[in-house]
């Protein structure tokens, strides 16, 4: 084999890739892997980011996995190159710097690219986005070389609301702005965003929705302010968007691959060209739930897809199962779990809830045709995980479903086979 040939080719270092790689060498101990990523780290922990920036984790607790990963594993990787080109029937990826390189197989988990509204002032000194580490660094290494004091977050899902919590505990002062009518609209009801932003309040955090920024003011090249839409200007030194991100697809449409919002791919993971996967962010993979292909941009479902990838490359096929949206992230203190569909308002699905707001106290569970499809836990998480592995289960709940949100539920409700299918099984994952 060529020193630039690969049996396995992997594009970009996440958790799918690292997933896959495991996969392929439980299968395949010496076929050449290559790690090719545009960023210059070895692979770390996205859902990091943030504690990172508020300086909970410093870099050594950063990595995913140890420095001896790569080599264990005889990975062979190129960081900090951009892949330019996919040419599929020639099996070829050419980087940036003209390089190219073959492969047998090919994953691509390139995840997502960040979402930036076209609005004048978007390229001053102060604007950040933030879904990588180098963004993180960024960010904190502006705030302390500038003293900033006043920040806007544009986003208010959970990307945004962490960022804000890192800025708070820099000290700096938070506007959340968010174009939609609530707080974690995606994966919170009415109620559950109207307690976490009620709670966030105290921390000196401003919230304003059904709002957004059309302009974002600079002197001498840097932000000092952002226009909202409804006139009022907001001073402020550091703009971070957090809109969300779009699945990076575009290797993939440029090369002929079948995109819809992400790539598109079937049970195995594979394209609609032979032997070029796709997983994690970037990919469209099949909603259990919404029973429908759609980018499911979550650590688990990336690690599920890129492990089920990499068993096909291998040569022993294995068939994705799907997944369904399912988030847990502390905001402020606050622990919270959401899972699901969590804002059903179409006749046929039953809603279970237990609201206490003055104790910060909100446990959903939503039901179709007697089987949990959804839930959401703010304040009180316990057993959250039994309702996450009824969704996942698909279990019959009728006989019990009135104890659901009972304090003395648990495993023992639960149909003995069940039971045994946990006790046996890998268990009950949240």
């Amino acid at each position: 084999m060529k020193r630039d040939d690969s049996k396995y080719l992997i594009i970009g270092n996440s958790v799918a890739a690292v997933a896959a790689v495991e996969a392929i060498r439980s299968k395949d101990s010496t076929g050449r892997i290559t790690i090719i990523s545009d960023e210059p780290y070895s692979v770390y922990s996205r859902p990091l980011i943030t504690y990172f920036l508020s300086g909970k984790v410093d870099e050594k607790r950063m990595f995913y996995r140890d420095g001896g990963f790569c080599q264990r594993n005889k990975v062979v990787t190129i960081l900090g190159e951009r892949v330019m080109a996919l040419y599929p029937q020639e099996k070829k990826v050419v980087l940036e710097n003209g390089r190219g390189f073959h492969f047998d197989r090919l994953l691509l988990s390139t995840g997502g690219t960040p979402i930036i509204p076209q609005i004048e002032g978007k390229k001053l000194r102060g604007v950040f986005t933030f879904t990588c580490w180098n963004d993180a660094r960024q960010v904190r290494d502006f705030i302390e070389s500038q003293k900033i004091r006043r920040a806007v977050v544009v986003g208010g899902g959970l990307i945004g609301l962490k960022v804000t919590e890192a800025l708070v505990e820099l000290g700096v002062e938070v506007t959340v702005v968010e174009l939609a009518d609530r707080l974690l609209g995606a994966t919170f009801d009415r109620k559950a965003s109207e307690l976490v932003k009620n709670y966030i309040k105290k921390f000196a955090i401003s919230v304003l929705v059904n709002n957004t920024i059309t302009g974002i003011k600079g002197e001498n090249s840097t932000v000092c302010g952002a226009t909202l839409r409804d006139g009022a200007v907001i001073d402020a030194q550091l703009i971070v968007f957090a809109i969300g991100v779009r699945p990076n697809a575009s290797l993939a449409e440029e090369a002929g691959i079948e995109v819809n919002r992400g790539v598109i791919v079937d049970e195995q993971m594979e394209t609609s060209v032979s032997d070029i996967y796709a997983a994690g962010d970037v990919a469209e993979g099949w909603d259990t739930l919404m029973h429908a292909r759609r980018p499911l941009p979550i650590w688990p479902v990336a690690h599920r897809q890129g492990s089920i990838a990499g068993y096909n490359m291998a040569g022993f096929p294995k068939k994705y199962p799907g997944g369904f949206p399912m988030n847990s992230v502390e905001l402020c203190g606050l622990p919270t779990i959401s899972a699901g569909i969590t804002d059903a308002d179409q006749e046929g699905y039953e809603i279970l809830q237990d609201y206490h707001p003055r104790e910060r106290r909100y446990r959903k569970i939503v039901l179709l045709d007697n089987r949990v499809v959804g839930a959401i836990f703010v304040g009180n998480i316990d057993r959250a995980g039994i309702i996450i592995g009824l969704i996942k289960a698909g279990i019959d709940v009728r006989q019990f479903k009135d104890h659901l949100l009972s304090e003395d539920f648990g495993l023992l409700w639960l149909p003995q086979d069940y039971r045994k299918h946990i006790v046996e099984g890998p268990g009950i994952e949240v």
